[in-house]
């Protein structure tokens, strides 16, 4: 049970870091990865059962989601479409490429393929098949998590950190805030299209519909990392979205496999999930409220505890 929590929070950890990336930095809320998720599914299955390259099909299957972000990003910049609109007019385009990659089909079957899971099955015979699993996506987690926080210490990471914060800042420095937002939309997406091709191998199929609510299960995530720990430095920012993607995981196979007991069915699952970020929402906002009172309660007793509010 729990190395099935884990290997699916890492799996899925890797699309949480590209949601987080447009959410939370670039504040530019993305549907596009609910295509993007199945399309990086899509591109491996279909090279796969093809017979090409393992690591060269996980390559192009990851340009594949920089390419869907950069056209919703070009949607964005050049027609001046909002965000969310761009986002899903990608999504929506994606569904159609989706099935012409698999070849006009709504799915593909990876039983008795060689995959890149199956290499790492036999490089670990010690281990068993979960548990070399696990290992790699934690390495595979890492990797990424490094990259990440290297990229964002450099001089267009930080720019584009701040363009989150305050985009007017950034264009008074001579940066163009649309060249960020297709760099930071594209690399997003690439990470959402890793996490899809790598889901497809651990599940052993790719489904047209196998992103469907894979943006509300990201941001699930992430809010739910946001309550573990606060801090602004990027390294704990990207290590609490993945262990707030494992929380979330845990949080659904309880509702799968304990649920019955209040005749909940893996049909209310998206219910949870919708509830889960309405409560995240609902104790931030509780949270920040009582901050205010707190900081207005120590801010009044300092005036009056000052030679000026004694005369009074």
């Amino acid at each position: 049970m729990i190395q099935g929590i884990l290997l699916e929070g890492l799996i899925y950890g890797i699309m949480v870091l590209g949601v987080f990336l447009t959410f939370r930095i670039l504040d530019f809320p993305d549907l596009t990865v609910d295509g993007s998720f199945p399309l990086g599914a899509a591109i491996m299955a279909s090279m796969i059962v093809a017979g090409q390259p393992l690591w060269f099909a996980l390559i192009v299957a990851t340009f594949g989601g920089v390419a869907a972000g950069v056209v919703t990003a070009l949607i964005h910049n050049k027609l001046g479409v909002p965000h969310l609109l761009a986002g899903i007019l990608t999504m929506t385009m994606l569904y159609s490429v989706n099935i012409r990659v698999m070849g006009g089909r709504a799915n593909i079957s990876l039983i008795r393929q060689h995959t890149i899971l199956s290499n790492v099955n036999t490089l670990m015979p010690g281990l068993s098949q979960d548990g070399s699993n696990l290992v790699f996506f934690a390495v595979v987690i890492v990797i990424v998590m490094i990259a990440l926080n290297i990229f964002f210490r450099m001089d267009l990471g930080m720019t584009m950190g701040a363009m989150g914060n305050n985009q007017q800042m950034v264009i008074a420095t001579g940066a163009n805030p649309a060249t960020l937002k297709l760099i930071g939309v594209g690399m997003s997406n690439g990470l959402v299209a890793i996490s899809g091709a790598f889901a497809a191998q651990y599940q052993g199929f790719a489904d047209v519909n196998l992103g469907q609510g894979t943006i509300i299960s990201g941001l699930a995530s992430v809010m739910i990392g946001e309550f573990l720990w606060k801090s602004n430095r990027i390294s704990v920012l990207t290590l609490r979205v993945v262990l707030g993607s494992i929380l979330f995981r845990a949080v659904m196979y309880i509702g799968r496999f304990y649920g019955y007991y209040i005749n909940l069915t893996p049909n209310d699952l998206k219910l949870i999930t919708g509830l889960l970020i309405i409560l995240s929402l609902m104790i931030t906002r509780g949270r920040d409220t009582m901050k205010w009172l707190t900081w207005n309660r120590r801010n009044d007793a300092a005036v009056k505890a000052s030679p000026a509010g004694k005369k009074r």
